[in-house]
């Protein structure tokens, strides 16, 4: 009888996986039968089934899981297919033994007597990226009540039923004949003349459409810039402190990096300049002290640059999200001599995982940047650049904006509530618009140290460290993003923040 119970807990408990892992299933993937492969993939990927263990057969399984056997027959047959399992006569079907060399943690184990596998490819790397200083950010960052990071998205606040319209419009049968087809090198007529029109004159900067070039998101515009500018000897300016990948990629290109130090009104318009061949600027809201550069620095800095040959690359970083005053006019509406070369994005208003930016720059310069992206990527996905055109030209896009700076006004009063309330040692500048804030802390206090701790507490903060060009700079910075965490968790984020070890 013991027996009995004992194996009755078991069938029981099996069952009960395998019905809260179909569970975990969404309901509108696709069919039952897919629905019972992705299931039976998840459960050898995850560890619940171990090469060469044997599945249930074809009747348990569309029993616990409620599907006709017919559906896990089908199932079972694809999956022998891909390699999942394997079928042994007279016994059933087992997890193949070969998805453990796939799936094992750290990677398939190295012959004894043969060099290792990350050996014999970095032997052969043409370079070495991993002393770089990079942003890091936690993978699983929206499981964490209080976020304080820039560039993550707060998905309640995206338009979702406009977004949805365009989309409806991209599926007609217009609408795919308009985007489906390979481009090769061009882009979609639709978004760059809405980029024409709309929103680079919201900028001052009016372009013919042999001017624009889209790009997957601002930083691929600024690799795709390197790429073809950048080479050994070439000394290239960066604001410092300032954008890391910037710095990372110009490096890598073989650019003689030289930091350009910043004040209070932002880049320092001096003799350093003179010696560089391109500027990269982030003027509108600096990268990541979110100073707006004053209209007669940039006048001074357009003016300095033309005398001295230096080619401008201007980032026109969250240039739409301004909550104080009116935008200043991009850097590139003040350029008579074609020397400036501007670099817009959708991502940091639309949704930064879509991956959607520009570059308008002199036709020239535009073709050979086309030439550069076909070999990268040819174009990015079309359907992408079609439902944003729509987006911008329903007029969406610019009610979003407005949206936004709205509710980014209210984050950032709230910030700077909570931090003269629970942290009044720190210090701020009050920010004209932009998604984050560049707090500075007491002189002992240490930035990654802090980060570390607080995300204990379940807070997230990014280290301001990286964003400096030496090593040695002062750590007591952090960038406190206010674009992924609502208005009423700012306080209370902020609070707990206060009683994390080494803040004050």
């Amino acid at each position: 009888m013991a027996r009995g119970d004992g194996m009755g807990r078991k069938a029981r408990a099996a069952s009960a996986m395998w019905y809260r892992l179909y569970e975990t299933l969404d309901a509108d993937a696709g069919s039952p039968r897919a629905r019972v492969q992705n299931l039976l993939v998840q459960a050898v990927v995850e560890r619940f089934l171990a090469p060469g263990d044997a599945l249930p057969s074809g009747r348990t399984l569309a029993r616990r899981l409620g599907v006709a056997r017919s559906t896990v027959t089908a199932a079972l047959r694809r999956l022998m297919d891909l390699g999942y399992v394997e079928s042994r006569e007279r016994s059933g079907y087992y997890v193949h033994p070969r998805v453990q060399r796939h799936f094992a943690d750290g990677g398939a184990v190295p012959k004894e007597g043969t060099p290792s596998q990350d050996a014999f490819w970095e032997q052969r790397f043409r370079m070495d990226l991993s002393g770089q200083r990079n942003i890091a950010k936690p993978p699983d960052w929206q499981d964490y009540r209080y976020p304080f990071l820039y560039g993550q998205f707060d998905a309640r606040l995206f338009p979702r039923h406009e977004w949805r319209d365009c989309v409806r419009a991209s599926l007609s049968l217009a609408g795919i004949k308009a985007w489906a087809p390979d481009l090769i090198d061009r882009d979609e007529p639709s978004l760059i003349r809405q980029l024409q029109t709309q929103l680079l004159p919201a900028r001052g900067v009016w372009v013919g459409t042999d001017e624009i070039l889209v790009t997957a998101g601002a930083q691929n515009a600024l690799f795709l810039l390197a790429m073809l500018l950048v080479e050994d000897g070439r000394v290239v300016g960066v604001e410092d402190p300032g954008y890391p990948d910037a710095r990372n990629i110009f490096e890598m290109h073989g650019g003689s990096v030289r930091p350009i130090p910043m004040d209070d009104h932002g880049i320092v318009v001096g003799e350093a300049i003179r010696e560089c061949d391109y500027l990269f600027v982030t003027p509108s809201h600096q990268c990541p002290t979110g100073v707006t550069l004053p209209i007669d620095r940039r006048e001074r800095l357009i003016e300095l640059a033309n005398a001295h040959g230096v080619v401008i690359i201007e980032d026109d970083h969250e240039s739409e999200l301004n909550f104080a005053s009116h935008p200043t006019p991009a850097l590139k509406s003040l350029d008579q001599t074609h020397n400036v070369v501007y670099i817009g994005s959708l991502s940091k208003t639309l949704a930064h995982g879509m991956r959607l930016g520009y570059v308008a720059g002199p036709a020239a310069l535009i073709r050979e940047l086309r030439k550069v992206r076909r070999l990268c990527l040819r174009h990015p996905a079309n359907n992408n650049e079609f439902t944003a055109a729509q987006f911008i030209r329903n007029g969406y896009h610019e009610a979003y904006v407005n949206y936004l700076n709205g509710i980014y006004r209210e984050r950032s009063q709230a910030l700077e509530a909570a931090i003269r309330r629970h942290l009044p040692a720190w210090r701020f500048r009050q920010r004209e618009g932009g998604s984050a804030l560049w707090v500075q802390g007491p002189a002992n206090m240490h930035g990654d140290e802090v980060a570390a701790a607080a995300r204990q507490q379940g807070v997230l903060v990014e280290p301001g460290h990286v964003f400096f060009s030496d090593d040695r700079a002062p750590r007591n910075y952090l960038r406190m993003g206010y674009s992924s965490i609502s208005a009423e968790d700012i306080d209370e984020g902020i609070r707990r923040l206060a009683e994390v070890p080494g803040v004050h």
